[in-house]
């Protein structure tokens, strides 16, 4: 407990490791599990039942895991579940789930949540990600992994981001943006692959196969899905596959232009 600063309040209850550390004035409430490593900074609040992975830094003046801004929450016993090592950053704003969803908001591994990022009520996020500064994301929006969004953008609730997807800074994301594209705009809109983003972590023969399926679901005569259903038969990639399905499966629509 040495490494629990006398000036921060621990309420009875609380889970914390050995290694973890809790700054000056920071506050954990009773439910809170603060696993091996984790640094919880100067003011930074932890409230309800909120479990924080292993070696997870939050930073000064974050307000982790109070409840939802949902007027239909009904103070029921939800949870807020983050991963390892990730970084999140001052005056961060994360809620729980609610008892109509999930009841639950989960966070993956690795991620980079930069200063004043919102994460709301039922989300999932994957890991690797990046949040840029004043991102927002509302309630339900669900994100895979390797995912970029740029600072000043809010994202609808409902909206799901696929792996590897970019959005550009200041863009309004309200519907779903597939796998492996690049979006941005007011309202953001498909304009490409993430090209660079997948040449960070993919070989040729993927992005390849990427490119001439995008090519055909975007660019092509056939209707959007229609190619990707074809698509999803003829390919043998399983990256293309994986952007088909998504495209078969959305349920608020993909947001793109035809040219």
């Amino acid at each position: 407990m040495s490494n629990i600063h006398p000036t921060a309040i621990v309420e009875e209850g609380a889970t914390i490791a050995d290694s973890a550390v809790v700054g000056p004035y920071a506050f954990v409430s009773g439910k809170a599990v603060l696993a091996e490593g984790v640094v919880i900074g100067q003011g930074a609040q932890i409230h309800g039942h909120t479990e924080v992975g292993e070696h997870t830094k939050i930073f000064q003046n974050a307000a982790i895991g109070s409840i939802p801004q949902d007027l239909k929450f009904r103070g029921g016993d939800v949870k807020l579940v983050i991963g390892k090592n990730n970084t999140i950053r001052e005056f961060t704003f994360f809620n729980p789930g609610t008892e109509d969803d999930k009841g639950v908001t989960t966070i993956g591994d690795n991620n980079l949540f930069m200063a004043y990022t919102h994460v709301a009520h039922d989300c999932v996020i994957g890991s690797h990600n990046i949040l840029a500064n004043n991102a927002a994301l509302a309630g339900h929006v669900e994100i895979g992994d390797h995912v970029v969004i740029g600072g000043y953008t809010p994202v609808h609730q409902f909206v799901k981001i696929g792996d590897h997807a970019m959005i550009g800074g200041a863009s309004a994301v309200a519907q779903d943006i597939p796998p492996f594209c690049l979006a941005e705009g007011n309202r953001a809109m498909v304009r490409s692959l993430n090209i660079v983003g997948l040449r960070r972590r993919m070989g040729k023969e993927d992005i390849n196969a990427l490119s001439e399926a995008y090519k055909k679901i975007f660019r092509g005569d056939r209707g959007m899905k229609d190619a990707a259903r074809a698509l999803l038969l003829e390919s043998e990639n399983s990256k293309v596959k994986q952007l088909c399905q998504f495209i078969l499966d959305t349920q608020r629509g993909i947001p793109y232009e035809r040219k």
